[in-house]
């Protein structure tokens, strides 16, 4: 290794030091064991110990600019003027809004430079700033009864930062008493917070990304949720209200690999939006329309789909997995239950239902690698006979990784 090379390795050490001093009282929660993992970012992103250390360093600046006052009614007005789910804020973008304001705040507030400021909010990913705790919205009234937090995974344990720029750690399991500001890496798509449904993929597409369109103001005849319920919200308390997803997934192209053909979430479009924020959920969700269905079968004879629930962790209707962890899961689900874990329409007399039916692919096109910021995996949909587990109000149970019960849902044909 040159000279220059350990000079800078030192230099970016000594930077994420200075931002971990713990000149308070000490942590308020356990110590941090979460692995570090990369979060997808840009061209340029990639370094998981400079990100993390941007983080710290940018949610410490603005607790120190919450001493001020003026700067804290600034910024409660700015929440309360959010019209995004959870009045949720662009960081980056608001920072350099209205002349950018709360960036000079922000460097004024540690005596830097706002190009000091500016290179930190380039290291890290794209990040959101709210109050994800519905008591801490209605409770905060811009005092300085306030915790500025920040974390990188889902359920570790944050790092959080007083007005005083005091460092504590706060438990993953449950928020504190005192009123938290998150700055994480964000959830939500600013620019287009109900995208487009994504039907079936376009010419020479492996699938999920094109081919979209709108529904027809009448709901179409296909597959419809009606009812969900999961074992646990899957969502650490500082990412605000879960985002859960249930993705239609089948063969990409011709080849042995899995893709979504269509998600149904929060942020999905018409027909296809549901938001359940609590373990059940009951209403009228669609996941794949008759003539998605048909086109499915035309294209890839003798395939079925899957159906698969995930808790979204960053961008919405986006599958974030480790490939070779998504293919260990669907090997032992497969060992365990057969060959039936996929779905497909039957006629039965004169009614329509949806049925147990062969699925063979079990790799994702798309992966992400274990080191990336991923989504929370909730399992794959298998009817009840199958998993040979019933339960009032469903037909179809998700079994997860270690051929868990992480759910059950009820599916239909309409």
């Amino acid at each position: 290794m040159s000279r220059s090379s350990r000079l800078a390795i030192l230099a970016l050490l000594a930077s994420a030091g200075g931002c971990s001093d713990r000149t308070d009282s000490g942590p308020t929660g356990p110590a941090d064991t979460a692995a570090v993992r990369v979060f997808p970012g840009p061209p340029g992103h990639g370094n998981p110990a400079a990100e993390r250390a941007a983080q710290e360093r940018l949610a410490r600046r603005v607790a120190l600019a919450l001493a001020d006052s003026s700067f804290r009614a600034y910024v409660k007005q700015s929440l309360d003027g959010s019209t995004v789910l959870e009045h949720k804020l662009p960081f980056q973008r608001w920072l350099r809004a209205t002349d950018r304001r709360a960036l000079r705040t922000l460097a004024h507030a540690t005596s830097e430079g706002e190009a000091v400021v500016e290179a930190d909010l380039a290291s890290a990913p794209a990040l959101e700033f709210y109050l994800p705790v519905p008591a801490h919205r209605a409770a905060w009234h811009g005092g300085e009864d306030i915790l500025v937090a920040t974390e990188r995974e889902d359920h570790e344990s944050p790092v959080a930062f007083d007005i005083r720029g005091h460092r504590h750690r706060l438990s993953p399991d449950a928020p504190p008493a005192t009123p938290v500001l998150a700055v994480v890496p964000a959830e939500t798509d600013f620019d287009a917070p109900a995208p487009v449904a994504n039907l079936l993929p376009g010419p020479g597409e492996g699938g999920g990304g094109g081919g979209g369109g709108s529904l027809p103001p009448t709901p179409p005849t296909g597959l419809y949720m009606t009812y969900s319920h999961f074992v646990q919200d899957f969502e650490g308390w500082l990412k605000g209200s879960p985002e859960f997803e249930i993705h239609v997934m089948g063969q990409a192209g011709a080849s042995d690999s899995l893709t979504s053909y269509q998600c149904a979430g929060e942020h999905a479009a018409s027909a296809y939006a549901f938001d359940q924020n609590g373990l059940d959920w009951s209403g009228s969700v669609l996941l794949f329309t008759q003539v998605q269905l048909n086109a499915y079968k035309a294209a890839h004879p003798g395939q079925n789909v899957r159906i698969i629930a995930i808790e979204d962790d960053d961008g919405a209707c986006q599958i974030r997995l480790d490939g070779d962890r998504f293919k260990a899961f669907q090997n032992a689900l497969q060992s365990s239950l057969g060959v039936l874990t996929g779905g497909k329409d039957t006629t039965s007399g004169l009614s329509k239902t949806y049925r147990r039916a062969n699925a063979l692919q079990k790799i994702l096109r798309a992966a992400y690698s274990f080191l990336t910021s991923q989504d929370d995996l909730i399992g794959n949909a298998v009817e009840d006979v199958v998993a040979n587990e019933f339960h009032a109000g469903s037909n179809w149970v998700v079994r997860g990784e270690n051929n868990v019960t992480n759910g059950w849902l009820k599916l239909e044909m309409r």
